[in-house]
């Protein structure tokens, strides 16, 4: 039996007061890729934010990585966020410190402690990433292509069940949009960590091939039977 990773029923999504999605029904299984593509401001980003808590849900049902999100509180979130990993079109790395230091301040937010348990797990995730030596590196001497690995590397710390990713390829070239593509699809596969990605960008849905969820006059519509135009 597949096990669902988010779950949403009869969902209204808002953005302030104003409703953005209204009845959206959502299944994404254990290990599962999925694009989420739509117009801006047709509630794609508001559907990721409310997936990670940034945004409430108020009205219908929706389970997230184990964590009921209709009723998440303060102090609930970062244990929900924990089980999720997050990428960002802009890295959002810490420029005055290297990759490690970067990955290891994630770890010590969420409640690492241990020095050397740190240190392993920093390396494993480079090593999944392929930035094996790479950790001494400030973000400044990284290309654009290195620095979202490292964004990948740090949603993969907590050994996440769901990966979100905002427009991951959204500043980067077609080649390392590629690249990062491959980094992703090959996390899913083989680490079976879904990923909800969302995007503009229609060559890489067409060239890496997944379910396609597309927000739409205010509906989400699981267009995995929409011919992509």
């Amino acid at each position: 039996m597949a096990e669902a990773i988010i779950e949403i029923r009869n969902a209204n999504i808002y953005q302030g007061d104003s409703q953005v999605l209204s009845n959206v029904n959502l299944t994404v299984n254990k290990g599962e890729f999925v694009y989420l593509v739509g117009k801006t401001g047709t509630g794609k980003s508001s559907l990721l934010k409310t997936m990670y808590g940034e945004l409430p849900l108020r009205e219908g049902d929706g389970e997230v990585a184990g964590y009921n999100i209709r009723q998440l509180t303060w102090k609930t979130v970062p244990y929900l966020r924990r089980s999720l990993g997050v990428v960002f079109q802009d890295f959002q790395l810490l420029t005055d410190r290297n990759v490690n230091e970067n990955l290891k301040f994630v770890l010590r937010a969420t409640g690492w402690k241990d020095e050397k348990l740190m240190n392993e797990k920093i390396a494993d995730v480079l090593d999944k990433v392929g930035l094996k030596s790479k950790g001494f590196k400030m973000p400044f001497e990284m290309s654009g292509g290195e620095q979202q690995r490292v964004d990948v590397a740090r949603a993969l710390l907590n050994s996440p069940k769901l990966i979100l990713a905002d427009e991951p390829t959204g500043n980067l070239d077609p080649e390392t949009s590629d690249e990062i593509m491959q980094l992703l699809f090959h996390i899913s596969r083989d680490y079976g960590t879904a990923i909800v990605m969302a995007t503009h960008d229609y060559i890489v849905i067409n060239k890496f091939p997944a379910r396609v969820l597309r927000t739409e006059h205010g509906q989400l519509l699981d267009n995995s039977s929409i011919a992509m135009h």
